[in-house]
């Protein structure tokens, strides 16, 4: 779907470099300029689905999610009058396609495979969770097992290192950037790359010695260790880097725009308290959603994807 060519660049420079030139596929139109699909004018082109599909990122297993989104998926779908279905996806390209195909509605994209969403499947992002205060973001971090010798990121070269998959921006876009531009290391020369598939793989692949380190999305480690998946003493953080959005949430383009208004509404309407929500994602500091744009808050990765010379192919 993409290729992502390594190239070396200084830390300081990668930051300062501009956003990424970003189109979208030839089916849609961004006369506004915000970067993302519009609304078609045509009625003809708009969905109006009997059920409205919804699909979480998969990060993790999706049969614990599907009991986690429950309450929220319920307030959805009265305010928009329609049933809402969970959709447990196994990749972010099977994601991604579900959505190109019409088949997925409402979903939460993450980090690093919004942009190819955006793009390619018309998937317009309003919604970002975070802290009571308004806060957001999380850290990529590379751990490794107490028993791997392992220390600082220069005491990878020669092992093996897990990264999720090449549309995760912490768990593979961020992480191929840092250990070019900070630590002049590449896959394959300096350390053997594996693909675990997901986070929560990587991260128990590396306690479980499967690995001699991984790059994860420390939201996602948080969250295992309050449900007692792991715990602090199996692994240990060689490296964090800066912050960065969370997974982001909208619609398809064409959803029949009352539709996309009810959806919106239904994200900055839900109530936390007391449900399996706030239960399950208070565990990464998370309490609400708040609106985004994917033209501000999505700058910084486009900025990675421009670093790594990510390009894009739709077909």
């Amino acid at each position: 779907m993409f290729k992502t060519f390594m190239t070396t660049v200084a830390a300081a420079a990668l930051l300062a470099l501009p956003a990424t030139a970003f189109e979208l596929d030839d089916r849609y139109t961004d006369a506004d300029g915000d970067l993302i699909a519009d609304i078609p004018t045509d009625e003809s082109q708009w969905l109006d689905p009997s059920v409205l599909i919804f699909a979480y990122t998969p990060v993790e297993d999706p049969a614990v999610y599907a009991e986690v989104w429950q309450p929220f998926l319920d307030h959805m779908s009265e305010l928009t009058g329609k049933p809402v279905q969970f959709f447990p996806v196994q990749s972010n390209a099977a994601q991604i396609e579900a959505m190109r195909a019409g088949r997925l509605h409402v979903a939460g994209f993450n980090t690093g495979s919004n942009p190819l969403a955006v793009a390619c499947a018309g998937f317009r992002s309003f919604a970002m969770m975070a802290a009571a205060d308004g806060s957001f973001g999380y850290e990529m971090e590379i751990i490794t097992h107490p028993d791997s010798g392992i220390s600082t990121v220069e005491d990878i070269k020669g092992r093996n290192m897990a990264f999720t998959s090449e549309t995760s921006n912490s768990g593979f876009k961020a992480p191929s950037a840092i250990l070019a531009s900070e630590f002049d290391m590449l896959p394959g020369r300096d350390f053997t790359p594996a693909f675990s598939g997901a986070h929560d793989q990587s991260i128990l692949g590396v306690v479980n010695k499967d690995y001699d380190a991984a790059a994860i999305a420390n939201s996602v480690r948080n969250r295992m260790v309050a449900r007692d998946v792991i715990s602090e003493d199996d692994y240990e953080i060689v490296y964090t880097s800066q912050t960065f959005p969370t997974t982001g949430y909208g619609t398809v383009y064409n959803l029949h725009p009352d539709l996309q208004a009810k959806v919106q509404e239904a994200f900055f309407t839900f109530d936390w308290a007391g449900t399996s929500m706030e239960e399950e994602f208070q565990n990464s500091g998370e309490a609400q959603f708040i609106p985004i744009t994917f033209l501000e808050n999505w700058s910084v990765i486009r900025q990675i994807d421009e670093a790594n010379g990510v390009s894009y192919s739709c077909n």
